[in-house]
């Protein structure tokens, strides 16, 4: 902590490779929307949020380089953070214009297992005790990140800014894929198909039914709950039908579960696998997710740390 504001001899320049992660995404989804504008919704609310992200980004990059510290660093990073939020809800904009495809994903969750896990598993098990450990699960997803951020800036700060770039940059990538991926996982799509249909193994193709409605299900799980609240709550203010496949929940618990490896604190690291567990199963319990959403997300998620750890070694930023 004594270090916080101490100045650092050679202090940074330019933009760190987190920065360069968030701008490359502003550029790449700027292009896009050039491509597709006259069927967006809210173009003048994206090219806005753009505006300010860069604006915030120059403002702590200024900061820095008048104090070049820990702690300003430490702003640099948790403002991309809290930026993370507000980037999710666009990639509802862009595949909103693109042909829904739950359809597919409902019927290979059926070939693989036979019925759909998120319309039976809560349903099997509705114990208020389990339902709120699930969701606390689901909910613990931002913590667990600020967690493993905090943690390597007070003890692994050699480590702080790679390990932040693999977050930041993992989320960016799992944006890139929904915006091109139209689906919206069981909440949205069994209140669209009908829970009969659903039920009896039919899984009709809905087209462009989310161009214009944005109704879910109500989540599964204890009403009376304190986190089934908190979860009900982070629904209304940002979810959206998109983002399903792969799991960007469970693929960045497996990413910050990777770093919590990399320190070499075992304890550190076992004290969050079971929130990564409860994540898992969490995410088709709540019917935010299939369950191969969820299996797809341990998967990516693992080959983005090795694939973007490797990208930062080779990277002159």
């Amino acid at each position: 902590m004594k270090n916080l504001l101490t100045l650092e001899k050679k202090p940074v320049k330019g933009f760190m490779l987190f920065e360069w992660a968030m701008l490359a995404y502003a550029i790449f989804t700027l292009l896009i929307m050039a491509l597709t504008y006259t069927k967006l919704h809210n173009p003048m609310s994206m090219l806005l949020l753009r505006f300010q992200s860069i604006m915030m980004l120059v403002a702590l990059w200024a900061v820095y380089r008048m104090l070049p510290c820990r702690l300003t660093m430490l702003f640099r990073v948790l403002g991309q953070l809290a930026l993370l939020g507000t980037w999710y809800p666009e990639t509802f904009e862009f595949n909103r214009v693109l042909p829904n495809l739950d359809h597919v994903f409902a019927t290979w969750e059926q070939q693989l297992f036979g019925f759909q896990p998120a319309l039976l598993f809560s349903q099997k098990i509705s114990n208020p005790v389990f339902s709120e450990l699930l969701t606390l699960g689901y909910v613990s997803y931002y913590p667990l990140m600020v967690v493993v951020s905090v943690y390597y800036f007070l003890y692994r700060y050699n480590q702080f800014l790679r390990s932040s770039f693999i977050i930041l940059a993992s989320f960016f990538l799992f944006y890139v894929i929904f915006i091109f991926l139209p689906v919206a996982g069981p909440q949205y799509y069994y209140l669209a198909a009908g829970l009969d249909n659903i039920a009896n193994g039919v899984f009709p193709n809905i087209g462009n039914y989310f161009e214009t409605h944005t109704e879910a299900l109500p989540a599964p799980g204890f009403q009376d709950g304190p986190f089934y609240k908190l979860l009900v709550m982070a629904h209304n203010a940002g979810e959206r039908p998109t983002a399903a496949f792969p799991s960007s929940h469970v693929g960045v618990t497996t990413v910050l579960l990777w770093l919590a490896w990399a320190t070499g604190n075992r304890r550190f690291f076992w004290w969050l696998v079971p929130f990564g567990v409860l994540m898992f199963f969490a995410t088709f319990y709540i019917q935010a997710h299939y369950a191969i959403d969820a299996i797809a997300g341990l998967f990516v998620g693992t080959i983005m740390y090795f694939l973007l750890r490797f990208a930062y070694g080779n990277s002159k930023c």
